[in-house]
């Protein structure tokens, strides 16, 4: 398994040092202690696992999940050189992204000696498909680390201080938030719906730049989860498709919770399944090769079977009860 380095996890002091055997109890699972070993650990174990199923580290986005992050913790993240963050909350998701645009105005303002190569040529986010983002000189990938975490050649807290942050809208999204998550995120994961669909396209027409997607998947059949069924994915994406202002770029599922991670692979095959069939199709310009799945407590499963995007939230920052908000209110119109 890779270790990190200096150079391949920026600035995480000590992180070869950080042995899985440091734990702290968080009443569900053990963690290392600090987020830095933390952080380190989900990165090795995103590395093995694509290892393990023929495929290169870098082949995968780690979105790191700010549900129950604190501030502070957001910030070091930042400073170690990650740029992937979602979050399910459309309130809390601004708040964060507040915060972050704050914090990386400061760091702007210090010298950089580099940049990340997240929106360079050949990523999932190459910055040729979407005039909003920018694509950085220096192309080059770390082959051994997710796509979004620490990069290569980072020096002190001033590295990747210019380099775009990427938001990720991962839960359920209300149309009467829609508009305002929109100014904020690089992907929606979860339109599941053609209500959502047509409301995110009016605003994309208003502010003539398109957004991307991703179709929701409930690929589990679960009540309580909310998704397209599979038999319905087709036809809706069908009818997004003429929907100009939007560009469908892949599928997003969440498994049903479990102590044991296989009982996550049905669903996940499943999605995959899906997935190829519909990249067969080309229904739109926009490349289909977003494949979102996996969570903290499945991401090795998912990636076996052929996720390039996790969403860890709990393995990296702990569990925090505090940090934990309240349900969002609905929507004035119940209906969806």
């Amino acid at each position: 398994m890779a270790k990190p380095t200096s150079n391949g996890n920026a600035g995480v002091k000590g992180a070869e040092k950080a042995p899985a055997e440091v734990l702290v109890s968080t009443g569900k699972a053990s963690l290392p202690e600090t987020l830095d070993e933390r952080y380190a650990l989900v990165c090795d174990r995103i590395a093995a696992a694509a290892k393990k199923a023929g495929r290169s580290a870098s082949d995968i986005i780690l979105v790191a999940v700010t549900k129950y992050a604190e501030p502070e913790q957001i910030r070091h993240l930042l400073q170690l050189g990650h740029r992937d963050f979602g979050e399910n909350r459309a309130q809390v998701l601004v708040q964060h992204a507040a915060i972050v645009e704050e914090y990386m105005a400061r760091r702007r303002m210090l010298p950089s000696t580099r940049t990340s190569g997240l929106d360079n040529e050949g990523s999932l986010f190459d910055s040729r498909l979407m005039t909003s983002v920018s694509k950085p000189s220096d192309g080059s990938v770390n082959k051994n680390k997710p796509q979004g975490s620490a990069s290569v050649n980072a020096s002190g807290p001033a590295a990747g201080a210019a380099n775009p942050v990427r938001w990720h809208m991962i839960g359920h999204l209300q149309r009467n938030k829609a508009k305002k998550v929109v100014e904020f995120v690089r992907l929606v994961h979860s339109v599941d719906s053609l209500r959502i669909a047509e409301e995110l396209q009016a605003i994309a027409m208003k502010r003539d730049q398109p957004i991307e997607v991703l179709l929701q998947v409930n690929a589990s059949g679960e009540e309580s989860k909310h998704g397209l069924p599979l038999p319905s994915v087709v036809p809706v994406a069908e009818q997004i498709a003429t929907m100009i202002g939007l560009r469908i770029r892949g599928l997003m599922t969440m498994a049903p919770y479990s102590d044991n991670p296989e009982e996550a692979r049905p669903s996940f095959e499943r999605t995959r399944e899906l997935f190829e069939e519909m990249r067969g199709m080309k229904l739109t310009d926009a490349p289909f090769n977003i494949l979102s799945m996996g969570m903290s407590g499945d991401y090795e499963v998912a990636i076996s079977e052929g996720a390039n995007v996790v969403r860890v939230g709990t393995n990296i920052f702990g569990e925090n009860a505090a940090a934990d908000r309240p349900a969002e209110a609905p929507e004035e119109d119940e209906g969806t």
